[in-house]
C-alpha cells in the first residue's frame, strides 16, 4: 500500500529550490535531478539510514508553482516527509517565506 501526497507551493523559483533541495539529499540519499525534475528516493537501506520503510520524493518545476509528491510505504513517514521538505525548502527560499504547502493526501 502507497501513502501518497502531494503539494503544489507558488513561487516564481520552482526550478532553483528543485535544485538546491535535490543538490542538498544527493550526499546522503539516491537523487537524480534537471531543471525540470527531481527525484529523491528514501530508501530503507540508504546510506545506513534508519528509514522505517521506503519512500519516494518527486519535484517538478512549471511556471510559476513547485509541485511535491510524496509516495511512501507508511503513513507515518509520508507525514515526516512533508515536514522535512518543508523545512528543506523554507531554508533555501527564506526570502520568501511563508510559502504555502496544500498537501492532498491521496
Amino acid at each position: 500500500m502507497s501513502f501518497v501526497a502531494t503539494a503544489r507551493i507558488p513561487t516564481a523559483s520552482a526550478s532553483k529550490y528543485l535544485q538546491q533541495v535535490c543538490k542538498h539529499w544527493e550526499h546522503t540519499l539516491p537523487v537524480s535531478f534537471d531543471k525540470d525534475h527531481g527525484q529523491i528516493t528514501f530508501a530503507k537501506d540508504a546510506r545506513g539510514a534508519d528509514w522505517p520503510a521506503d519512500a519516494v520524493v518527486t519535484l517538478d518545476a512549471e511556471a510559476d508553482t513547485l509541485v511535491c509528491t510524496i509516495t511512501a510505504s507508511a503513513e507515518g513517514q509520508r507525514d515526516g516527509l512533508k515536514g522535512a521538505l518543508e523545512r528543506h525548502i523554507d531554508r533555501f527560499a527564506f526570502r520568501e517565506v511563508p510559502l504555502a504547502y496544500n498537501w492532498t493526501d491521496a
